[in-house]
């Protein structure tokens, strides 16, 4: 079977009302491509007839493909399973919510044929209450403040991407809230593009605080990944070394207060705070060095792999 131009991914859970309207509104959006395309609707769970739904559409257009977790694992599970079945070279993802207008992917395939590698929707005007809305925009602030990308929607549904993109980022927790970020560590352009926003119909929203809590948890993964990730001793190494410094710094005052009074030491609770800082610190560098030992072997075996590819079609591994 010819592989489509564009994989189309949208995952689903209790959407059953939303899911017909949502397949009319693509289907009429690609119409006016000159690409081929697939629908690739992953059911995240379902309890109401969602499933039924897509069986039945893609029965009738073999564009449509569906695929079904055997429970909820979550947005970013959903997501990463329609990327391991997605055929195209270019990726668009949106919500089946229909709040994302499926007449806008066309100009974000333009945006992506103009130059970039990925383009995230903004949602110049959204059409959610404004508790959703606040948390938002606290959120969008401080993700550009911490990751270095600057973008009024982190967390927009509605993206066009190089699979490839898909393929290299971890989807896993929360981070889907974060692929831009992290492409944008990876070295692809990414851009932004204001969307059409629409107020949901049917069902109910998937997000609560709760998700906004993990999200942060998840943000220090992403900061690790994009400070860090190609420099573990600066992360592990800079810890090891203030907590080396602050207790160096109490056994030399303890080391005083024995040598210059009379008052002993060796009950304080504050010597036992200074040895543990100073084997905290150590067990930090140390384990710094073998992450920057396991990297270097790693980015070797990369680089002849990339050395050999061009001659001869043979896998070798660095020695």
């Amino acid at each position: 079977m010819t592989s489509p131009e564009v994989s189309l991914l949208t995952p689903a859970k209790n959407e059953r009302d939303n899911l017909p309207r949502l397949f009319a509104e693509i289907s009429e959006a690609m119409e006016q491509q000159e690409r081929s395309w697939e629908l690739l609707v992953v059911d995240d769970g379902s309890t109401d007839d969602s499933w039924q739904v897509i069986t039945e559409h893609a029965a009738r257009d073999p564009r449509i493909r569906g695929i079904r977790l055997r429970r909820n694992f979550g947005k970013a599970a959903a997501l990463a399973a329609g990327v391991a079945e997605a055929r195209g070279e270019l990726l668009v993802t949106l919500d089946a919510d229909l709040q994302d207008d499926p007449a806008e992917i066309p100009r974000l395939l333009a945006e992506l044929d103009s130059g970039a590698d990925l383009v995230s929707g903004h949602k110049a005007n959204r059409q959610d209450p404004l508790g959703k809305r606040l948390p938002s925009k606290v959120f969008n602030w401080f993700t550009g403040l911490i990751t270095g990308l600057k973008l009024s929607d982190h967390n927009c549904g509605l993206k066009a991407a190089r699979t490839e993109i898909y393929r290299r980022v971890p989807l896993y927790g929360e981070l889907h809230r974060y692929i831009p970020a992290l492409a944008h560590q990876l070295g692809y352009r990414v851009s932004e593009l204001a969307v059409h926003h629409r107020p949901r119909l049917h069902g109910t929203s998937k997000y609560g605080l709760e998700r906004y809590l993990r999200g942060a948890l998840d943000l220090l993964t992403v900061v690790t990944l994009t400070r860090y990730g190609r420099r573990p001793a600066h992360l592990f190494g800079g810890l090891g070394m203030l907590a080396g410094t602050i207790g160096t710094l109490i056994l030399l005052y303890l080391t005083g207060v024995w040598v210059f009074t009379d008052q002993p030491i060796g009950t304080r609770p504050l010597l036992t705070l200074g040895i543990l800082l100073e084997v905290f610190a150590v067990q930090m560098v140390s384990v710094g060095l073998l992450a920057e030992l396991v990297l270097h072997r790693t980015g070797r075996e990369r680089d002849v792999e990339v050395l050999v590819s061009d001659q001869t079609p043979v896998t070798r591994s660095a020695a």
